[in-house]
């Protein structure tokens, strides 16, 4: 078992981490939190049973921390397109809010599999640089709800911000780069508030978690990581707008493959 300082210099530099990623491609850092999160639960014996349940309800209450601190900074340098937040925010909320029954009707490894090979095909039409039709542009309100309702319910179900499709997407309808990385970050925020809710209620009459908890989220977990993630979310914001569009493409090219990666390994 960790002693007592380890855990909490170990959440500071997690939260570091996922912050200065969160701000810099508009990720909540799922994908990264949940396997950490859950290798530092065990070392500090908290129950096997309930070890994934209790990754995943934390990883989404630190996401507020990390999409409400990016969310901020891009708000304050142009990145968010406004009118695509509100487009998209109503799906999100009924995806995570739906999660579980969606999740019972279509296998999650479905899901994972149709994503990532999206996740993948923009990935590489970003590093080649390729540009897609001029004439694409965002779906109407309709298309806009379903992209949300998926996007919520996959991203609550794995324990991840958005960005990883929100990103890609709007790229792929011809929304500026930096303006996706901002809007990603802002609908951060109330798919992790909808999952957030939902991890909580669902664990919160069970029994044997480790206290202090609100479900199935260990809340100096939360507090901790999501703390230090706010001082890194606007440096990597900043970043985002600092570096080269071509540079910034390919890295974050680079990182949807290995959250792509990521994801099935995951979820399959």
């Amino acid at each position: 078992m960790l002693p007592d300082y380890s855990w909490l210099l170990a959440y500071l530099a997690l939260g570091s981490l996922t912050g200065w990623l969160g701000g810099l491609f508009g990720i909540g850092g799922g994908l990264l939190l949940v396997p950490v999160l859950a290798f530092l639960f065990q070392a500090q014996g908290m129950p096997a049973s309930h070890l994934l349940q209790l990754s995943l309800g934390s990883a989404m209450g630190i996401i507020l921390f990390t999409s409400l601190a990016s969310l901020r900074k891009h708000h304050q340098l142009g990145g968010v397109h406004w009118p695509t937040f509100r487009a998209l925010t109503p799906g999100i909320l009924l995806g995570t809010g739906f999660g579980t029954w969606i999740a019972a009707q279509v296998p999650a490894s479905f899901l994972a599999i149709f994503f990532a090979c999206f996740v993948y095909l923009v990935a590489g039409q970003m590093w080649l640089g390729s540009k897609p039709p001029p004439a694409r542009r965002l779906p109407g309100t309709a298309g806009m709800t379903a992209f949300g309702i998926i996007t919520g319910s996959l991203s609550s179900l794995v324990s991840i911000g958005g960005g990883t499709f929100v990103v890609p997407f709007l790229v792929w309808c011809n929304v500026p780069l930096r303006n996706a990385i901002g809007t990603a970050s802002a609908t951060g925020f109330p798919l992790a508030a909808g999952a957030s809710l939902g991890y909580a209620i669902g664990g919160w009459d069970v029994s044997g978690l480790p206290a202090p908890h609100a479900g199935f989220g260990y809340l100096p977990a939360i507090f901790w990581t999501g703390l230090a993630s706010l001082f890194t979310a606007p440096i990597g914001a900043r970043l985002a707008h600092r570096l080269d569009v071509e540079k910034l493409r390919k890295l974050f090219a680079l990182l949807l493959a290995v959250l792509a990666t990521k994801l099935l390994t995951t979820t399959i």
